[in-house]
């Protein structure tokens, strides 16, 4: 007689409850901040859009700062494939550093994100630059393999990178697409040109 064997705990879905959760409550976020702005955000009101209890946001994450951050973390583009350009490939990650930047709720989520509150380890910066240098990194590793001498990484930070975030955080007027390709063109027009 064949003895059946006792059923053990039940298998764990990928993802599960838990992953749609979370999917819903990003969503509701983002949407939000398109529709209301960043500052008139409130974790009820998220948790309404989710059609989630406000509790469960509260449970897992917090605050609405701990958030933004996640969802900041969550919501960057992979970086596009090389054009072959080493300028047009500076400038598609000029431009998209831009838009993710001005974006509804993008400077409400880069705040949160680099926010000495939501990590006292200050990860969150850490993560926001690595998120930027690694496709930095892309852009040069390609240039390089095409037999190019591109800048230094830290020259792109200095001059593209940098007054990006400068000019969306404090709000200078004028700071669009032609603004950003400006930049990669001066930095063109430095010694720093890529040779063959």
């Amino acid at each position: 007689m064949n003895a059946t064997p006792p059923a053990g705990p039940p298998a764990k879905r990928p993802g599960g409850r838990s992953a749609r959760v979370q999917a819903a409550v990003h969503q509701a976020l983002t949407d939000l901040a398109g529709e209301r702005g960043a500052d008139q955000l409130t974790i009820p009101a998220v948790a309404e859009r989710a059609g989630v209890n406000p509790t469960t946001i509260y449970r897992r994450w917090g605050t609405l700062q701990a958030l933004l951050a996640e969802v900041a973390l969550h919501g960057t583009d992979a970086q596009p494939p090389s054009s072959g350009d080493l300028r047009t490939d500076l400038e598609a990650y000029a431009t998209r550093t831009l838009a993710d930047l001005t974006r509804p709720g993008g400077i409400a989520f880069f705040r949160a994100e680099v926010s000495p509150d939501i990590d006292e380890r200050r990860s969150g910066l850490r993560e926001c630059l690595q998120r930027a240098t690694a496709g930095l990194d892309t852009v040069l590793e390609a240039s390089r393999a095409r037999g190019e001498t591109p800048p230094p990484l830290e020259r792109l930070l200095d001059r593209i990178v940098a007054p990006l975030y400068f000019r969306v955080v404090f709000s200078v007027p004028n700071t669009d697409e032609a603004y950003a390709r400006a930049l990669v063109a001066d930095l063109f027009g430095d010694p720093y040109r890529p040779q063959r």
